[in-house]
């Protein structure tokens, strides 16, 4: 298949293959006119490289997938490589919802406090200021 109906079928656009393609992560070959070609397998590398970016990953970390792939694993993520940035990502994130929840916590104890200062005072409509 050609560089457009790769991007069609992958959700992505020819500009952000071209860019894989000089990353290292995708591989087109070229057909006799020179046009790139690409086939089922460089849909499965993309669609795991897509699906991982969905999850946070960035580029680069998207990888080791791709090369387990390449390597004939049937789900990428089976090799010591991968299951590295599976860890490496979820101390990442539990450090990311640990101070999200501290976060959460000072919000919460300002509205505790807000709300009772509010409480202690006189009703007032702000509207028509009395």
């Amino acid at each position: 298949m050609r560089i457009g109906e790769l991007a069609a079928r992958a959700g992505t656009t020819t500009r952000a293959l071209r860019y894989y393609e000089s990353r290292g992560l995708l591989t087109a070959r070229r057909t006799e006119n020179g046009y790139r070609a690409y086939d089922e397998e460089d849909l499965r590398l993309l669609q795991q490289i897509r699906t991982l970016q969905d999850f946070g990953f960035e580029l680069e970390e998207t990888r080791p997938f791709v090369e387990c792939l390449r390597a004939g694993h049937p789900a990428g993520d089976t090799c010591p490589a991968s299951l590295a940035v599976y860890r490496r990502k979820l101390a990442e994130l539990d450090g990311l919802i640990g101070q999200l929840s501290a976060v959460r916590d000072q919000v919460g104890a300002q509205l505790a406090r807000a709300e009772l200062e509010a409480g202690s005072r006189e009703p007032r409509c702000e509207m028509t200021g009395e």
